[in-house]
Formats: C-alpha cells, structure tokens, sequence
C-alpha cells in the first residue's frame, strides 16, 4: 500500500505532502489546478524521464519520496531478490532528487539504478492511464491479461512449457552450429588433438605454478640471499667482535655485581635469554648457509618449466585450473568429431522428442487458455453490463499458429467485442472509444481483482467520454475493487469522488506573485461542497442538497421553487440526497433511491412514461 507522497521544487509545487489510505482516495481540483503534476510526481519516483524543466524555478533541486507499507511477505521476498531493502515492518521507502542534468534513486538509504526502481515498481504499484489503455489493443497484452486470469491452472505447465522451451532451443543451437562441411570438421578434429596432446604432454598440475615461481624467485636472487645471510651471522656471531661476543661479555659483567642489587639479577636473566636466542639462531643461520649453494642445473630446469606453464596459460587459461578443463573440453569435441555421425543423429533424436514433447505442452496450456477464455469473456460481460455496456457482447479468441512456437506456446488471443445490438463481434481495436477502453479495462481489474497480487492501483483519466448514470456505473465498480486493492484516481465526476474513502482536494493559490500546487485531505461537509461544486445545477433546498450533472436539461425543466414544493425534475438527473425523506409526500412523482455512495444517495423519478 502506498502510505505517503512526499513532493519539494517539483514544477508548480512548492513542498507537499500526502497520505493515502486503504480503499478508494479521489483526487479532485479545478482543471489546471495540478492533478496531473501529482500522479506524474508518482511516475518519476518509480523511474519516469526526468526533464530539467520539471524543477521549480529558483531551486537547485527536486525531490519526490514515496513511503510504501509492503504486507505480503511473497512481495517483501521479490523486493529482496532485487537486493532491495525492506524494513522489519514492510516499510519500503523510495526517494528520487532530480537535478540538472542528473537524477539519484534511493531505496531505504541505499543508492539504486532506474533499472531497479522500476523492477521495483512492478511489484509494488499498478499505473493506469490512457497510455496503458491503449495497451490493451495489442495482442501480446491480451494474451499476458488471459494468462494472468488462468495463472493458477497454468502455474505448472507454463513453468514446464518454458524450461522445455529453453532446452529445445539449444539443442537446435548446437545443430545449426554443427552444420559444416567434412573438411572444416576434420580441420577442427585435428587442432583439437593437437592442444590436447600439447597439454598433456605437458602435464601440469594445480598449484604447480605457485610453488615454480617461489623455487625461481630464491634461485634468481641467490647471489643476494648469500650475501645478506652472510653478513648478518658475522654480525650476530662470538667472534670479531659481533653481538654474540658483546653480549657474551656483558652477562658477565653483570654477573660479577648482581649479588649487591637484584634488579642487576633480573638484567642478568634478561641478558642470558638474549645469548640463548643468539646461540639459537647462529646455529640455525650457520645450517642455511652451509647448504647455500647455487645449483646451475636446478635453475635451468625450473626456468624451463615455469616457461613452460606460462606458455599454455598464454594460450589456454589464466590457472593451470582453466587450462585442464579446456582439456576436457577440446578432448569432448575431439570425441564428437571422431563419432560425428552418431553425435548429429544423436541431437537430432535429441531435438525431434523436444519438438514432440514441446507441442504437447503447448497443447495442454492452449486447452487452459480455451477453457480460461470462456470464464473471463462471461466475467468481463456481467463487469461491462454494470458498467452500463447495456447490450454488450464480449468473446475471447485463443488461436493456435503451431509454427510459431515461443516460450508461452503457440497462442495468439483477441478480444472480441460488440457494443451495439445486431452487430458482430470484432476486434476491441476496431469498435472501442477511448472512455469505453476505461471502462473495459475497469471491468478487467474488477474481473482479476482476486488474482493480482500488486496492492496499489492508480487510475488516471479513467472518467474519460462518459457522464450520467455509466459514471455512476463506473463508480461502483470502483468502489467494489477498492475492497481488494488500494485505488488512487483522479476524476472530474462527482459520481466516482462520491464513493471515496479518502478525498483529497488539489488546489493552486497564488504566493508571493507565484503559482503553488497544494493537495489537502478534505472530509464530510467539506468534501459534500466539493462535489457539489462539480455540478451544472445544484438544487438546494431542506432537507435536499442534490446534483444534476451531464444530462441535457429540457426547456421546461423543473424549477427550483417547483423542487422545493415536492416537484420532480424533468431531467434525469444524478442526486446527491443527504436524506431519504427528501420528497413530499403528496408531490405527483415519487423519487426512489437506487444506490447510495458514501456521500449520499442517487436518485430519478418514476411514474412517467419515460420511467
């Protein structure tokens, strides 16, 4: 869920902040007012483009924090195979400043790439606007939309389908690699022989380099080691004056007077350690000197070796590791290319059981697709029927192209719809406006709540081409697929804001001779005069408070001294009633209320020929 929207310096808004809560949250404003700088606000955090221009004039930079609540532990653990952190508590929060020239995400304190904010998004929040209804045209979305509704049935042979997929595409890779002429494969049959033997005519073993290069370092700066050593016995030694002899004399020095201080005794302990370790380390020293000889022949053949290695490594590997397993390798293709005919019949056997077991799975899903088909072309018809699609007709196409065979089978789906009666089905591409693909795609998350598992769903522009009573059609579906999922939208129909769980008002102010954006939480009779003032015509009279939206109002319509007097509207019209005892009880007409949002009461008049 997204619990807050944190915006500073970004185009018209100054600093805002704004908490959202579960359910339906409506958005609402004057046209102009910046709703569309608060959902792109959304969309830059989670990786949009950044343009320069989107920073608030005289600031340095723009910042935009989204704080989300994860509750699914099955979306915490995809967060974390994104090597994204996620609070104890399912806090996820992730910040985007965007400067000139340059942008920097951050989620939970630690610097990302756009790449992951996005991958991040994916699980975390659902963006619908007319660029993704749009979408919904496309074939492939199409079919991603069948498959996400059939996705516990094609759980296992999907899975099944696509490693099967994979292994046949290698297979047929290896045997169009294998496709060469007798010459070529007798040409690599014998460079393969050749840097096998040379490898094991040399024979080296692992760790054999490490320990050539210690014996050629002490062999090459042997003259050096002698005279080093040299140099330091005599100097350490009991004769000539070294430090043996030195110390030698002092521990009888102050031998000779330790019976009269016994701090001289502990000196005199200290100084026979000191003779001890010198006695042990000339005759140590003595031992290396004696078996210190330059051995001409050792250096020569441990030169020649370490040649040797470093040569194979030049050719076949950085370790003696890499070289040997390039062994095994060429020794493989050798084998291959010796019992040629057999390996070819071999992955051809190979690729034709793949082939065979690969159609029969594409078989199995395409059955779940048929059969899924069926269940969400009369799912989406009864949403599309609530959504005020009268005489619709919705069906499924799932197509096999057997030759066209890719990770998720052989399929192709198409959408078919009618919306009139009388008319075939056809393809949603060639029959649906832009405000019926809304409402089409409403029906679809409506349909598909129960299997999508992102929490959070934005809607923007989803009121687009329809009033009247298909928006308050509309409306409800929001407010039944705010049950399952957090919805965010933005509306300019009082019929949708009406089943709000949250409102929020957008306004622009004038400041300090700038323009500033602000987003507010309105509630009860403030929300109520918000909605209201949507309205073409407000009625106002007690206890009635009602709106008339979208309709065409007839020349004789109903005055608002005939409303107060029991009188019924002429037009249809959406009402918000604040109470069910509106109506007089000796007017002509009775007003009945056939839905009520969270902020009153739709209502028409009945007992006329139009009724």
């Amino acid at each position: 869920m997204l619990v807050s929207l944190y915006v500073k310096n970004l185009a018209l808004i100054d600093e805002t902040e704004v908490y959202f809560g579960k359910g339906l949250n409506i958005l609402t404003g004057e046209t102009g007012a910046g709703k569309s700088i608060i959902i792109g606000s959304v969309n830059l955090a989670l990786g949009a483009k950044a343009e320069k221009d989107m920073i608030r004039s005289g600031a340095d930079y723009a910042l935009v924090e989204l704080v989300f609540q994860v509750e699914k532990e099955e979306q915490a653990e995809e967060i974390r195979k994104l090597e994204l952190p996620v609070e104890e508590d399912g806090t996820v929060i992730l910040q985007r400043r965007i400067m000139p020239g340059k942008s920097l995400c951050k989620v939970g304190g630690e610097t990302v790439s756009v790449k992951q904010v996005r991958a991040l998004a994916e699980i975390l929040i659902d963006i619908h606007g007319q660029h993704e209804h749009q979408s919904l045209l496309k074939a492939a979305r199409q079919l991603e939309i069948l498959d996400e509704y059939a996705k516990e049935a094609l759980d296992g042979p999907g899975k099944k389908l696509k490693e099967c997929y994979e292994k046949y595409k290698e297979v047929a890779k290896q045997l169009s690699l294998e496709d060469v002429d007798e010459e070529t494969r007798k040409r690599e049959a014998s460079l393969a022989a050749f840097e096998v033997q040379e490898i094991e005519d040399a024979a080296p073993e692992p760790g054999e380099d490490a320990e050539l290069e210690k014996s050629y370092r002490k062999l090459v700066n042997g003259q050096k080691i002698q005279e080093a050593a040299t140099l330091a016995h005599q100097l350490c030694g009991y004769e000539n004056g070294g430090a043996g002899d030195a110390i030698g004399r002092a521990v009888k020095e102050i031998r000779f007077v330790a019976a009269y201080d016994e701090t001289l005794q502990n000196f005199e302990a200290q100084l026979l350690e000191i003779d001890s370790l010198l006695n042990d380390y000339n005759r140590a020293a003595a031992d290396y000197l004696s078996g210190l000889e330059f051995d001409g022949e050792l250096f020569a053949s441990t030169e020649k070796r370490l040649d040797l290695i470093n040569h194979l490594k030049a050719k076949y590997g950085n370790t003696i590791e890499e070289i040997l397993a390039y062994r095994d390798k060429m020794q493989e293709k050798l084998e291959k290319y010796q019992n040629f005919d057999a390996y070819r019949q071999e992955l051809m056997q190979k690729e034709a059981a793949l082939k065979k077991e690969l159609l029969v799975l594409c078989e199995k899903v395409s059955r779940i697709r048929i059969k899924s088909a069926k269940s969400l072309a009369r799912s989406m018809k009864k949403a599309l029927v609530d959504l005020n699609f009268i005489d619709v007709a919705f069906e499924i196409s799932v197509h096999s192209e057997k030759d066209k065979i890719g990770p998720d089978g052989y399929d192709q789906a198409a959408f078919m719809i009618s919306t009139n009666p009388g008319e075939e089905l056809r393809p949603l591409s060639q029959v649906a406006s832009g405000g019926e693909l809304s409402r089409i795609m409403l029906a679809l998350k409506t349909v598909l709540a129960d299997k999508d598992e992102i929490e959070t769903l934005i809607f923007d522009e989803i009121d687009t081409g329809i009033s009247g009573k298909t928006a308050w059609k509309v409306s409800e579906k929001m407010g039944i697929l705010g049950k399952e999922h957090q919805l965010i939208c933005i509306t300019h129909l009082p019929q949708i804001a009406a089943m709000a769980d949250h409102h929020f008002c957008i306004e622009k102010h004038v400041e300090d001779n700038r323009s500033v954006t602000d987003i507010r939480c309105i509630e009860n009779e403030e929300s109520i005069e918000e909605l209201l003032g949507f309205s073409k015509r407000v009625w106002q009279f007690p206890p009635v408070r009602a709106i008339q939206t979208g309709l065409e109002i007839e020349d004789d319509s109903t005055s608002l001294a005939e409303l107060a007097q029991g009188g019924c509207p002429n037009a249809w019209p959406f009402a918000i009633v604040e109470e069910l005892g509106a109506c007089h009880e000796d007017s002509v007409y009775d007003i009945q209320p056939i839905s009520k949002g969270k902020k009153g009461f739709l209502f028409w008049r009945t007992g006329t020929d139009n009724e």
